[in-house]
């Protein structure tokens, strides 16, 4: 069986959903490789990617677009084109899995999933991780931590599995930060069901 590497992805948008709006910018970055049952985790500032797009519609919604703190204008004008983005991109991805299988990693997957694979396969006709490699690292902590999903928030995970680094909305920082967040998880021997049923109590907090 192949080896897989883990490539943390987080995704800036100016609407919910792509195609009527636009990815503003992504960021991945290496956060470890599985070999068999080993997870390596490596250095999440060492090998990174990370563009800001020019957007393909007309259409966005000023509060998805400032949480970027980019501006559109700017971006018209000086942002890469998507399909020289994309395909720069998936060649990244290529080349740092050193024909391993990639992964994408994200905290929802499914918000950064849509966008990157809906750009992959709108700008260069595929995706380096295919139709489906892809893990959900809220739900890896949902079934480490015997918690539901909609406990697997970021605020009420046990303070050695959260990551040290900030989440700041860029891109970049934030694909760093989810990379320690996964590589935590991965390491983390997780909870019983006893100590679950101590330990949390009371309504889910926003993610």
């Amino acid at each position: 069986m192949k080896a897989e590497t883990y490539i943390s992805v987080d995704v800036e948008a100016d609407g919910p959903i792509p195609g009527p709006y636009s990815m503003v910018s992504f960021g991945m970055t290496v956060a470890g490789r599985m070999t068999g049952r080993r997870f390596e985790r490596t250095d999440p500032e060492a090998l990174t990617f990370y563009a800001e797009l020019r957007p393909i519609s007309d259409d966005y919604v000023a509060e998805a677009l400032a949480v970027s703190g980019l501006d559109r204008t700017v971006l018209l004008r000086e942002g890469r084109d998507p399909a020289e983005a994309m395909t720069a991109a998936s060649a990244w991805v290529r080349e740092v899995c050193d024909g391993d299988l990639p992964v994408l990693a994200a905290f929802p997957l499914s918000y950064d999933w849509m966008w990157m694979y809906w750009y992959f396969l709108r700008f260069t006709g595929e995706s380096p991780f295919g139709h489906s490699r892809c893990i959900d690292i809220k739900t890896l902590y949902a079934a480490k931590a015997v918690v539901p999903v909609a406990w697997a928030t970021k605020r009420q995970m046990p303070r050695e599995v959260r990551a040290k680094r900030p989440h700041t909305h860029n891109a970049l920082d934030d694909a760093i930060e989810q990379a320690e967040l996964l590589q935590n998880l991965m390491e983390w021997p997780g909870a019983t069901r006893e100590r679950d049923a101590s330990d949390v109590s009371g309504e889910a907090s926003p993610d």
